[in-house]
């Protein structure tokens, strides 16, 4: 219960009481729901480009997506990795055109266009992955030592859903100070409607949401 001066989280072990809550139950990638994605998850496929590229030092890796975090990704893999190739669906990028310009002129970096993931092989780590060109239904196979998949995500606001407002995408709006349109209640990170998610603007949220409550109650 959100509502009223007493606030009240359950959990399945407990129940809690406050004057404020800050919501920060993050986003969620979304997947490419093929059959191994799970199973290779760590193994091979791979969400967070930052968070495992190094293991991929000197590999070849395929980045899956268009927009800006795609574009981002295959350029930062491109300093760690021998070869990056980015599979895209459409014919041209939907990332920032500064982004495609860096994309576009990384010698690293290969595109492959009008092209989707149509599995995922390999039995305890990814070998390979088929594409599917959208236009012609040709499959192709691609050697890869891992794929990074950079589709988008979406926020995990079931809890509050019709609780506390939300933007047309889903994500919580707030003001400045991480408020919520329930008094004493606050949401930061990547649950939140803003224009950047990374690790250092969850940061900084959350930093602006704790003192925005304590000094509220």
């Amino acid at each position: 219960m959100l509502d009223g001066n007493i606030k009240t989280i359950i959990t399945e072990t407990s129940e809690y009481k406050s004057k404020a809550v800050i919501l920060a139950m993050g986003g969620t990638s979304r997947k490419l729901g093929l059959k191994g994605e799970e199973r290779l998850t760590g193994r091979g496929v791979s969400y967070c480009a930052v968070c495992d590229g190094s293991f991929y030092k000197d590999k070849t890796v395929a980045v899956i997506g268009g927009g800006d975090t795609a574009a981002e990704d295959a350029n930062y893999l491109s300093r760690i990795c021998s070869k990056v190739y980015l599979v895209h669906r459409r014919s041209e990028l939907r990332a920032a055109k500064s982004l495609q310009d860096e994309v576009m002129n990384n010698p690293k970096v290969e595109i492959i266009w009008d092209s989707i993931v149509e599995s995922i092989n390999g039995d305890t780590g990814l070998e390979s992955i088929n594409l599917k060109n959208v236009n012609t239904n040709e499959i192709t196979a691609l050697e890869t030592d891992g794929i990074f998949v950079a589709i988008g995500a979406y926020p995990n606001t079931s809890l509050v859903k019709d609780k506390v407002q939300l933007s047309k995408t889903g994500y919580i709006t707030t003001n400045e100070d991480m408020r919520t349109n329930i008094d004493n209640v606050f949401a930061c990170g990547d649950i939140r409607e803003k224009s950047f998610r990374q690790v250092v603007t969850a940061v900084s949220d959350g930093a602006i949401a704790a003192l925005a409550a304590e000094k509220n109650i």
